[in-house]
């Protein structure tokens, strides 16, 4: 069967856009279910379709995108699955993304920019959601962009995990990468009981319109260093950072990340000598040429499918990562 029923009432349905399959089958096999069936095809002229080869009346739907490249194809095609259910009278949709899109354009820094997190959310109530979950949103305001619930998934506890079983946590020290990350960095320090360093960003007055030059905030030297962060796009930034803790003396550099989207040059730039490793989650799809050998990539899958089924049992997401945020 493809979907899970409880007491003959209730009814939990799985379903997956073509972005990344894998990631839903990996739930899937964690809630002991299987995905709807679906046709969804892409005509010549670019425009997008989805149909459930099965009924969906009365479930509850969970809808399952990661939000890679091309973003918008994969956007649009979870919008109008969202439709479809919708219009085959299920009876609660929810939003599963693990990468939110469009998640760091959540303000305006300056005139005439749009919000476009807060559209996306508008386009999912639109289009008939009633419900929005995702994994270590880029900034917690965009919970209130979605007039509904929305349940804020935190991978921490999946890669805490990994390093309390894989580090040295002698000399330890975690790093926040800069200042808008400091928050999540100190929850880090004190369940490692490690201290805290900080990386402060600024322009070189001698050299302008160039990089910026890191000052470092906390000892670093003789540490093995952790730097937290929920994305890494290009790598650019991030390894400008690494180059900096191993010249204050940094013994070692791990980069802990949410989201690998590596986009351009991003493995270039994560396989140079001063980042020992780089250890991520799968919630976007890392194809062979975004691998390398530093590389180590946790299973979001297990966190995903127990959200999955507190929503469903009406229980408790928010216990799921009691002290963890």
């Amino acid at each position: 069967m493809s979907a899970i029923e409880m007491a003959g009432q209730k009814k939990l349905v799985l379903i997956t856009g073509r972005a990344y399959p894998a990631l839903a089958e990996r739930v899937a096999e964690e809630l002991g279910a299987e995905l709807v069936p679906t046709d969804a095809r892409t005509f010549a002229n670019g425009e997008l379709y989805a149909r459930f080869d099965e009924s969906v009346r009365g479930c509850d739907a969970f809808v399952i995108q990661s939000h890679t490249h091309p973003i918008n194809e994969w956007l649009m095609e979870q919008l109008i699955m969202v439709d479809a259910l919708k219009r085959a009278s299920a009876k609660r949709i929810t939003v599963v993304a693990p990468f939110y899109p469009y998640s760091r354009q959540d303000k305006k820094g300056r005139g005439r920019e749009p919000i476009s997190a807060r559209l996306v959310a508008d386009l999912f109530k639109a289009a008939g959601a009633d419900r929005i979950m995702s994994v270590d949103l880029h900034a917690s305001q965009i919970q209130g962009f979605f007039d509904g619930p929305v349940d804020h998934l935190f991978a921490m506890p999946v890669l805490l995990e990994h390093f309390k079983k894989t580090i040295d946590r002698d000399d330890l020290c975690v790093v926040s990468p800069d200042m808008g990350r400091v928050r999540v960095a100190d929850v880090w320090s004190d369940k490692l009981g490690a201290p805290l360093a900080i990386i402060h960003k600024r322009r070189d007055p001698l050299v302008p319109n160039q990089v910026s030059v890191h000052d470092i905030v906390g000892d670093v030297k003789d540490k093995w260093c952790v730097v937290v962060d929920d994305m890494i796009d290009t790598g650019g930034t991030i390894a400008k950072a690494a180059e900096a803790l191993k010249k204050n003396g940094a013994r070692g550099v791990t980069i802990a990340c949410t989201h690998a989207i590596f986009s351009g040059r991003a493995t270039e730039y994560l396989s140079q000598d001063f980042i020992d490793q780089v250890v991520v989650t799968d919630t976007l799809p890392i194809t062979p040429e975004k691998q390398f050998e530093k590389l180590t990539v946790l299973s979001i899958a297990p966190l995903l499918a127990q959200a999955i089924h507190e929503v469903f049992e009406d229980g408790s997401v928010t216990s799921m990562f009691e002290g963890a945020a």
